[in-house]
């Protein structure tokens, strides 16, 4: 029996102007859970994709139980070599059913006449069956649409599983997930696991890692630093070797003094019923405002209510004594307000357009001349300030978007919104889905920006954020507003979650 389920040996690829994966190695042990770590644009969900067959490797070797395999495209990773991925962005028919997604592409099919017809009976019950596999109970006729994220990768794990996977790809898993979609995750990679399936994990939290991992590789600029035993590691290890240097505070040193209220919201309160309702609270100038709550706290909807982009029954807005109308996106910018987006990829960059485009989409009316001939000189400044200012790694303003690092998208999506100089930056989790390297470069940039007197609104999930980042923290559960913590010694993970949990 080979030492190792999979081995990459030596795997390069470049992209235009990039070169993304440089002699990288990786090896998996049978049966183990194998965290791949590094910083956004380590080029781990690179690596991922060239051993899927979704990009060819520029060079390299790729052996499976020993014996050297070559694989050209996903269906042939999964139906000849037993690969699975699970991708960081889920891409399901949401109107189809669970099992229609479970059997995409493979649907068991009989014969009525001279034609083949799908055999939605087989289809349901082999579903089910596989579903049941790895411990879910839901029904494999309704909608994937009525599923939540987390039932949704179960389906893509139990569809893993049902092709005989000898290796699983989780590509930032939990991203999105609750704490309790979590633990159902966890169960069922342990029972996985336990059946001798191998699985590559690529996460940056740092809690996921110590609880699940067997072996830990890191990943930098493309290069492969070294493997480990994940007992072997701790946290400071592992951020020193994905960001080649020692974080000794990830969150900085804060030089903002909070002045006079900026931002009053009184009495908001959602067209639906079950959204927010009776929000009232202050945002003072220069200071960073935190927003926690639980998963359907309506903490985003809150945001967008005040952005214009969700309807309201009644409630108002003072900014700087003076009350602002806002029903569109467009009132709400016009007030001096900017909105980063939780969902980077799904409403945040446009991907197919440059790093210049998607910065400079917020100020184009601004830079007009004649009224229909854009200044593209001037243009060219705000974004060459902004890629030195924020230290955005692109090879240039021409880059496409997609292509950079997820930590570096973020940054484009802040550069855009402080080209429109707003005096309220409502940031919706700033630092989901990047790496701690990239998320400390944000939290400079947040304090950077609150000490040059900007009102900063964040929301986030995470609780150690929330009180390494925050002057005061407003908190919510189901709907409303339950609690305010404004002096430092009380912002406690405890507090939060009492406050997290008072359901009205």
């Amino acid at each position: 029996m080979a030492e190792y389920k999979l081995e990459l040996k030596g795997i390069c690829k470049s992209f235009p102007g990039v070169k993304a994966l440089d002699k990288v190695n990786l090896a998996i042990r049978p049966g183990t859970v194998h965290a791949l770590m590094g910083e956004n644009g380590a080029g781990k969900s690179t690596l991922m994709k060239c051993l899927f067959g979704l990009y060819h490797m520029d060079a390299g070797e790729v052996y499976l139980d020993g014996e050297r395999i070559e694989i050209s495209n996903p269906d042939e990773a999964m139906t000849k070599y037993g690969i699975a991925m699970v991708h960081q962005e889920l891409q399901p028919v949401l109107a189809r059913s669970v099992a229609e997604n479970f059997f995409i592409g493979r649907y068991p099919v009989h014969k009525w006449g001279p034609f083949q017809v799908i055999d939605h009976k087989t289809m349901n019950a082999e579903c089910e069956k596989w579903l049941h596999e790895i411990g879910m109970s839901f029904d494999p006729k309704v909608p994937l649409g009525k599923l939540s994220v987390g039932q949704m990768q179960s389906v893509e794990i139990a569809r893993a599983v049902s092709m005989n996977a000898k290796v699983v790809i989780l590509d930032e898993p939990t991203s999105s997930l609750s704490d309790n979609e979590v633990e159902i995750l966890f169960r069922m990679m342990n029972d996985l696991r336990d059946k001798g399936v191998s699985m590559v994990y690529i996460s940056h939290k740092m809690d996921e890692i110590k609880r699940i991992a067997d072996d830990v590789t890191i990943m930098r600029d493309g290069t492969y630093i070294g493997t480990w035993k994940a007992d072997e590691l701790s946290t400071d290890d592992i951020i020193a070797k994905m960001v080649g240097r020692t974080l000794t505070n990830i969150y900085p040193e804060r030089t903002n003094t909070p002045g006079d209220v900026v931002m009053e919201v009184k009495d908001f309160t959602s067209i639906h019923s079950r959204s927010f309702r009776n929000a009232s609270f202050t945002l003072k100038k220069g200071e960073i405002l935190g927003f926690g709550g639980l998963v359907g706290a309506q903490r985003t909807e809150l945001m967008e209510g005040i952005f214009g982009i969700r309807n309201i029954v009644k409630g108002e807005v003072i900014i700087n004594g003076k009350k602002v109308k806002i029903r569109n996106p467009k009132e709400a910018m016009d007030a001096g307000i900017g909105l980063i987006t939780e969902d980077r990829r799904g409403n945040g960059i446009f991907g197919c357009l440059s790093v210049k485009d998607n910065v400079g989409v917020s100020i184009y009316n601004k830079y007009l001349r004649g009224g229909f001939v854009l200044n593209h000189k001037k243009i060219d400044e705000v974004v060459t300030g902004s890629i030195d200012k924020l230290r955005i790694k692109t090879p240039s303003m021409k880059q496409h978007v997609a292509n950079l690092s997820g930590g570096n998208q973020q940054k484009v999506i802040v550069s855009r919104w402080l080209a429109t100089d707003p005096e309220v930056l409502i940031m919706d989790e700033p630092t989901r889905g990047i790496d701690v390297g990239a998320k400390h470069e944000i939290y400079e940039i947040m304090n950077q920006l609150a000490a040059e007197g900007k009102a900063i609104i964040m929301v986030s999930s995470e609780m150690p954020e929330l009180i390494g980042m925050s002057d005061r923290i407003y908190v919510m559960c189901d709907g409303r507003i339950t609690g305010e913590i404004d002096k430092r010694e009380e912002m406690t993970q405890e507090n939060i979650m009492k406050y997290a949990t008072a359901f009205n």
